[in-house]
């Protein structure tokens, strides 16, 4: 099938040279702080796409290199700094990231939109992004946890877990996920949380927290946090003083580091994350296994479909980077589903429209943003294991939205 022929050959392009006369694409992600176990696979993920798009001969004949920026996930300076280093002296025509959603909005705000800069981000999935004032210029493949707090809610209660502590970081991302996650576990579905925490990431210890929410009487404790950070130093001191029986939490604490970490202890634990399972994903599964890429974290097929989509729009071109997104991630058009990059181009090319499909099923709303689906994950013997993609009957009713 072409996409192992187009796989192969982005192996070869990948780590290519600068092109002194290529389109440059930044790619911001926090390669340092509270997620940066889970960066290098998500870069991978949007490094392959690109490698794919300069193995079918580039862009117009035009080859794209990528270049690296820190956001360390956590600075807002510091992602300010990165996002203009790529703008201003870098050059770069359009931005993959950033990743945590605190990055996408100050670099959304201090630096891209004031320079009419077109970004997707893979991952930053706070509803703050929804409302970013950005004249179209800020999208994302990644769906926001408004929606996400009701998928762990609801699968909670279908498992007979009514009454729940939960701690969150203190951030755009835990504050937004958490209280969706109390409205409707509370609000539309009658659990109950008995202590709601936040908490700052970067702390030595957090005995106190974990004393704290334990004190609370509940059974099973909620963690909307991150991989590398409070949340799994919180768990971690939760299992190691048996201060619950069960646990749950959001993408931000799927890794293998968490496993890692936790060993046998982490064994059981219910975690949400955006993702699918069909054809477009099983196709990604195959690039990335024939790209040496591990599928160990979140996010790394919503990475290569946001830089395969900004690549198509530049291959669109025309007066607006925006419309030429819209055009090419949205029906109508030829399905195009990963691996399928050359064949987009041609048509392209040719004149023709395409509706880019990805791994992801990409489809902007108004906002830039996609309806998305999930899959609920757990550990089983030391492993990440998928139990199912979550059906939507069970959190989409009409009446929540």
């Amino acid at each position: 099938m072409k996409h192992f022929i187009l796989a192969a050959a982005a192996v070869a392009a990948l780590g290519h040279p600068a092109f002194a006369d290529g389109h440059k694409i930044g790619i911001l992600m926090g390669y340092t702080g509270p997620i940066e176990s889970l960066t290098p696979g998500i870069a991978a993920g949007a490094e392959i796409a690109i490698a794919e798009v300069n193995a079918a001969g580039g862009v117009n004949g035009t080859m794209l290199e990528t270049v690296q920026a820190d956001t360390t996930c956590q600075d807002a300076a510091a992602t300010t700094a990165a996002a203009e280093r790529l703008v201003n002296a870098e050059g770069v025509v359009g931005i993959v990231g950033a990743l945590c959603s605190g990055a996408t909005t100050a670099a959304a705000n201090n630096v891209v939109i004031p320079a009419d800069v077109t970004m997707i981000s893979p991952a930053s999935t706070s509803p703050a992004v929804t409302g970013l004032d950005d004249y179209d210029l800020v999208f994302r493949t990644a769906p926001s946890d408004e929606m996400q707090g009701s998928v762990l809610a609801h699968l909670l209660m279908e498992k007979g877990i009514t009454e729940v502590a939960l701690t969150y970081t203190n951030n755009d991302y835990g504050g937004i996920f958490a209280d969706s996650f109390a409205f409707f576990y509370e609000e539309m579905l009658g659990g109950e949380i008995v202590i709601f925490a936040g908490h700052e990431d970067g702390r030595a210890d957090y005995s106190a927290e974990v004393a704290a929410l334990s004190a609370s009487g509940a059974d099973h404790l909620v963690v909307i946090g991150y991989v590398d950070a409070g949340g799994r130093a919180i768990l971690q001191q939760a299992i190691e003083t048996d201060a619950f029986t069960s646990y749950s939490a959001g993408d931000g604490m799927f890794g293998d580091s968490l496993i890692e970490a936790l060993g046998e202890g982490v064994d059981g634990i219910i975690v949400t994350r955006p993702g699918n399972i069909s054809e477009g994903m099983e196709i990604f599964t195959e690039i990335a296994a024939a790209n040496n890429l591990m599928l160990n974290g979140p996010y790394q097929a919503e990475a290569y479909d946001a830089a395969a989509v900004l690549a198509l729009a530049l291959a669109v071109g025309g007066d607006s980077l925006p419309a030429a997104v819209r055009s090419v991630a949205n029906a109508p058009g030829e399905p195009i589903r990963t691996g399928e990059l050359a064949k987009a181009l041609e048509i392209i090319a040719n004149g023709g429209d395409i509706d880019y499909v990805g791994a992801t099923e990409v489809e902007f709303d108004v906002y830039g943003d996609p309806q998305g689906s999930y899959l609920e994950m757990t550990v089983e013997n030391g492993s990440w294991v998928t139990k199912r993609a979550v059906p939507k009957s069970l959190y989409m009713q009409e009446e929540y939205y």
